[in-house]
């Protein structure tokens, strides 16, 4: 089993700052990518922003310049750091692991419950 726990939404005014913190946690071999989706209302899931093992980061092109990925692989974290954020980023956040639970490395994504994320004046 693996768990995956995020915490740090909340709610924050147009351009203030949020960072959201995921931890995996189990019966855990390897971790391959880790992300963040995001999904507001009336809409579907959407993809945020990535980082692979080695450090690549990949984003959605609404939050670049905005948004930071990082990635802890010795404590199995993953931070996403965002800044001058605008009503548009209000959502619930998501964050995943891909990992192999054993040398095997037959991958599963495992997901967090999500966090709330309010940006309004």
């Amino acid at each position: 089993q693996v768990q995956v726990v995020e915490s740090g939404g909340g709610l924050v005014q147009p351009g203030g700052s949020l960072s959201l913190f995921c931890a995996a946690s189990g019966n855990i071999y390897y971790i391959n990518h880790m992300g963040w989706y995001r999904q507001a209302p009336g809409e579907e899931r959407a993809f945020v922003a990535a980082i692979t093992r080695g450090g690549m980061a990949s984003y959605v092109d609404s939050v670049k310049g905005r948004f930071t990925i990082s990635r802890d692989n010795d404590k199995n974290t993953t931070t996403l750091q965002m800044n001058s954020l605008n009503p548009g980023d209000a959502a619930v956040y998501y964050c995943y692991f891909r990992i192999a639970s054993t040398s095997d490395l037959v991958w599963t994504d495992y997901w967090g419950r999500g966090v709330q994320v309010a940006v309004s004046s």
